[in-house]
């Protein structure tokens, strides 16, 4: 094992290196431009190849190539990037390529801000792109985690033939921190059945593309949904701190859930009762976790970098609506300080009303 300090965009991407990527595309946009960088020499050192696309669509379109021909692809973007991307994601979903993406999250709507944010949670849990489906979305709060889920990201999309999103936000990408590089793992390109490369002379051709030119639509579909309750059963990650008793339980990921973190450890010392639910992944949303909350909490609070509280809504339905719950959000590209959300939380405690979050 090796140790370095390194930002998290370097380490998402020599994590993606030693999980066996050796094709990436992208294109430059704050706050992930390191990823790209970094990649710009590293595959070149492994035997890869880097691509800096002329756009974003085309970056993502390489991706997909690459990934049918055998190889483990990966591409990365921000926000308005994201965009772009999203007519290309939902391609890979159809044709079941298990391509993985990076988004390192900035503020604002359309092109909005450089500063990092928590913007993108809708378009990366929801579905951005055209039709009825989910991407498996994994978010790091540390250099380690960006390295480490990097590292799985291409084996777990691999395991559901399902692309795999690391949702990041600017303030990970680009802090920096000691971590603990894995080993490098050895990937073939003809290490998978279903890729179009290594045809033998005599052996019928293979294709790839949306399998429903190729079959009924409502057996795919059907198998799909398989997939996808398995998928939601089967995934599902989550930390929790201190929530079998908490009066108010907070539910963060990425940087705010190291801010709330901190909350909990302070609000306990003064014996406040507050717990937290990290999200690993932000689909399948770990509801599951939520089973842990006492029947006497007094509400929840999700503490999110925008402005609309993006995730309180996952929170209401899987809880069923049994808690009140509240958004904590910024109208302006900040993280939120402990002390603030220490004082929200007591609000909360003492009967805050639930206010529409817009």
């Amino acid at each position: 094992m090796e140790k370095r300090i390194m930002k998290g965009n370097e380490a998402m991407a020599e994590g993606a290196i030693r999980g066996g990527c050796r094709f990436y595309a992208g294109y430059p946009i704050t706050p992930q431009s390191e990823i790209l960088q970094w990649m710009s020499w590293r595959q070149k050192e492994v035997g890869g190849v880097f691509i800096q696309g002329a756009s974003e669509i085309e970056s993502v379109n390489m991706t997909f190539a690459a990934r049918c021909l055998g190889s483990r692809a990966f591409t990365s973007t921000s926000g308005p990037g994201f965009s772009l991307y999203q007519e290309g994601i939902a391609y890979w979903v159809s044709a079941e390529i298990p391509c993985v993406v990076a988004c390192v999250q900035r503020f604002g709507i359309g092109d909005g801000f450089i500063s990092a944010g928590q913007d993108n949670y809708w378009q990366a849990v929801k579905c951005g792109g055209n039709g009825d489906y989910h991407l498996i979305v994994l978010a790091p709060n540390s250099v380690q985690e960006s390295c480490d889920m990097a590292y799985e990201a291409f084996e777990l999309a691999e395991k559901y033939r399902h692309p795999v999103c690391l949702l990041s936000d600017g303030t990970i990408g680009q802090m920096m921190e000691p971590v603990v590089l894995p080993e490098m793992k050895e990937y073939g390109l003809d290490d998978l059945d279903w890729t179009i490369s290594g045809v033998k002379p005599g052996e019928d051709h293979k294709v790839a593309t949306d399998v429903t030119y190729f079959e009924p639509v409502q057996e795919w579909n059907h198998k799909y949904l398989a997939k996808m309750r398995k998928i939601s059963e089967e995934e599902q990650r989550w930390e929790s701190f201190q929530v079998e008793d908490a009066d108010v339980v907070l539910v963060a990921y990425g940087i705010s859930s190291r801010v709330a973190q901190e909350a909990v450890t302070r609000a306990r010392a003064e014996g406040f009762k507050l717990g937290l639910i990290r999200p690993i992944t932000l689909w399948p949303f770990p509801s599951k976790a939520f089973d842990e909350i006492p029947e006497t909490c007094k509400g929840i609070v999700t503490v999110e970098v925008n402005m609309m509280g993006q995730m309180r809504e996952d929170v209401i339905i899987h809880t069923k609506g049994k808690f009140n719950t509240y958004a904590m959000t910024v109208d302006e590209p900040r993280i939120h300080t402990v002390d603030e959300v220490m004082a929200f939380a007591k609000e909360v405690f003492e009967g805050k009303d639930e206010e529409e979050v817009y």
